[in-house]
């Protein structure tokens, strides 16, 4: 009698859009994962411009919604917002948030939300990372030949940290989050 044969399971690649939200400058970055590897796929700014509250919250979510559609991600990482010392400057960030996860909720995308120091952990392996760091760990991870914006930076960061999240990549090397941290298991 013949055993049955067990052959691997083939892991899909997930498209992954992660999101850095700011109410001038939003910035995206979408990024496909498959098991261990992360592609680059596209990455870029939304900039609102000038005008009222209404008119700049709209072009992001239209912006995100475009974004979207040119890409078809079936995943969304977004960076969650941090108090800052000017309460008016955390509120007007909270709202631009507000309009990216409601654009991706329109698209049908499940929202994962990961803190700063979750990302720049997941990215760097130092949660306390400057921002340069960041970036080049980004360009070093995804193979890029040069360092992309700032913003775009954060976006892609986000969108790896969901990736290894996603994947058990920081479960796999004996991390595991506990109150927005990633600690060893």
């Amino acid at each position: 009698m013949a055993l049955p044969v067990r052959l691997p399971a083939l892991e899909l690649p997930i498209r992954i859009l992660g999101i850095d939200p700011g109410l001038r400058t939003t910035g995206f970055g979408v990024i496909e994962a498959q098991g261990q590897t992360r592609l680059y796929v596209a990455s870029g700014c939304i900039r609102s411009g000038e005008g009222s509250l209404p008119e700049r919250l709209h072009v992001l979510l239209k912006g995100i919604r475009e974004v979207c559609e040119q890409y078809q991600p079936q995943q969304s990482a977004v960076e969650q917002v941090f108090v800052n010392v000017n309460p008016q400057s955390t509120l007007l960030l909270g709202q631009a948030r507000g309009a990216a996860i409601s654009a991706l909720v329109l698209a049908g995308l499940p929202v994962a939300e990961y803190t700063a120091l979750q990302v720049k952990q997941a990215v760097v392996g130092n949660g306390h990372a400057a921002k340069e760091q960041v970036s080049h760990m980004v360009q070093r991870l995804l193979n890029l030949n040069g360092v992309p914006q700032s913003d775009a930076a954060d976006a892609l960061a986000c969108a790896l940290a969901h990736a290894n999240h996603a994947t058990g990549g920081l479960a796999n090397i004996g991390m595991k989050s506990r109150r927005g941290r990633w600690v060893s298991i």
